[in-house]
């Protein structure tokens, strides 16, 4: 049993099979048998896992597991406190309403890589982060929440999923590392446990 953990650069397809323009996990795992545990669409960067275990893959991205994912994102504009109050309360985003979640702004991460290309910045328009974290993960959610809120969402990166951090497993985009089953156990028994099931 694997469990890979992937940093996704811009613009990298979340699939295996060839894309017509874009690169995919292909040009950057080499590594037979596996597949991600959830997605990440080509527009967003960041922690992405993979495995060839199906009861784990099914533990970490099914919707009832609710794992916790958070995310960091750079929108455009500045948030006040009532914009913080509805992307954490339950918003209506027309198709469904998201769960209650965590959501903060944070001062620019020193330790964030440049993203190729840059973001499109306006002059008159100031940027600002946010961490989100979600228990949930629709089709570009994240994006939906700022945008709903007044506060575009000009970069996004996942940070973390469940025990899995970007911040205590460092990778640059486009690296990937193995967790070893002794690593799995020590970060979720959940997972753990279905792994072995």
């Amino acid at each position: 049993m694997s469990l890979i953990l992937f940093n996704k650069p811009f613009q990298v397809m979340c699939q295996f099979s060839p894309h017509p323009t874009r690169e995919t996990l292909a040009n950057y795992l080499d590594i037979p048998g596996i597949y991600p545990a959830g997605r990440l669409d080509a527009d967003s960067e960041g922690l992405l896992l993979l495995t060839d275990d199906g009861k784990l893959q099914h533990r970490i991205s099914h919707p009832d597991s609710k794992q916790p994912k958070t995310y960091i994102a750079q929108v455009e504009g500045v948030p006040d406190a009532a914009a913080l109050r509805r992307l954490r309360g339950q918003l209506d985003l027309g198709d469904f309403v998201t769960r209650p979640c965590e959501a903060r702004q944070i001062e620019p991460p020193a330790w964030l890589w440049e993203r190729d290309p840059p973001i499109r910045e306006r002059e008159n328009k100031p940027t600002s982060w946010l961490a989100i974290t979600l228990s949930e993960g629709k089709n570009r959610q994240v994006r939906r929440m700022t945008a709903a809120v007044g506060l575009p969402t000009l970069r996004l990166i996942r940070i973390a999923i469940g025990p899995f951090s970007l911040a205590t497993h460092p990778l640059w985009p486009g690296e990937w590392r193995e967790i070893s089953t002794a690593e799995l156990g020590k970060g979720n028994a959940d997972w753990s446990r279905a792994a072995n099931n």
